[in-house]
């Protein structure tokens, strides 16, 4: 039976082989597509030796893109910046007002206390379109639309439900015995917060972070609805690239490229965290 075994495990090696090949190839693509002209490109049929260029990546950090009607201004690292800025303040509100919620959804009894909880996160259920015609007209009531902070606070409908019910859930999970001990010791509620329930959730806070500052930096509508071109994150500035001479595909390419590697540098710096915080709990009892 040994070869029989062996038969498996090369026939298990090569299905997995042919699914990762299948979804790292459009990621290998893009990234061939980024170090190509427009005219490379849209060859039909394709050539399996490109001539690869850095001119999609001189023109998106010089700003400048030359087409066939002319030059334009490319706005694309201010792009980059608006998605650094919005994205990171956004997880920052977040979790200062996520962490807070989710330990007193957790450990306080109150009335309506998962009704509330719901509440909150239906915010997150609701499609943007549903909301984006009452929050532009809101906004512009109260002079919020076209700001920075317009735009974080309503990332938060992205964020908050996430790290709310994400991080409450690990609240649960780690037993209140350790924090009543600390506080017959004379402390208050808020150093047993602070001391014993933070670091014992940190993992779970972690990964609730990065999963929404993910969520975060790949928005489109409403920053696409609710902000000018220099407010625009770098998901709706790629926009600009569709000109009137074209689609210039190859910078749109090194535009996704560039725009993936700060999340991508992010997640690989807390991959340990990412881990432990997402697989923490799985197994109860």
């Amino acid at each position: 039976m040994a070869w029989r075994d062996g038969v498996l495990r090369a026939l298990r090696g090569i299905a997995l082989t042919l699914v990762v090949i299948f979804f790292l190839f459009p990621i290998f693509w893009i990234f061939l597509m980024s170090f190509e002209t427009n005219e490379t490109v849209l060859r039909v049929p394709p050539t399996l030796t490109p001539h690869l260029t850095l001119e999609n990546y001189v023109a998106l950090l010089s700003g400048q893109l030359v087409t066939a009607t002319g030059v334009m201004n490319i706005t694309f690292l201010h792009n980059l910046w608006n998605s650094v800025l919005l994205s990171t303040c956004s997880v920052a509100v977040a979790l200062i007002l996520g962490v807070p919620a989710a330990y007193a959804f957790a450990r306080f009894r109150f009335r309506g206390r998962e009704d509330i909880a719901f509440t909150l996160l239906s915010f997150r259920f609701a499609p943007p379109l549903l909301v984006l015609l009452p929050l532009t007209l809101y906004f512009q009531d109260i002079g919020l639309s076209n700001t920075y902070v317009g735009l974080i606070w309503i990332y938060q409908l992205i964020c908050l439900p996430l790290i709310l019910w994400i991080v409450r859930g690990y609240f649960e999970d780690a037993s209140p015995d350790i924090e009543f001990a600390y506080r017959v010791d004379g402390h208050s509620w808020w150093r047993a917060f602070t001391r014993i329930a933070i670091p014992l959730a940190g993992p779970g806070i972690a990964a609730a972070g990065l999963l929404s500052f993910i969520f975060a930096w790949n928005n489109f509508v409403f920053a696409l609805v609710l902000a000018s071109a220099d407010k625009q994150p770098v998901t709706v500035g790629a926009l600009a690239f569709v000109t009137a001479s074209g689609i210039q595909y190859g910078i749109i390419a090194a535009a996704i490229v560039l725009s993936v590697l700060p999340t991508l540098a992010l997640a690989l710096y807390a991959q340990r965290w990412l881990v432990e915080g997402l697989s923490l709990g799985a197994v109860k009892g």
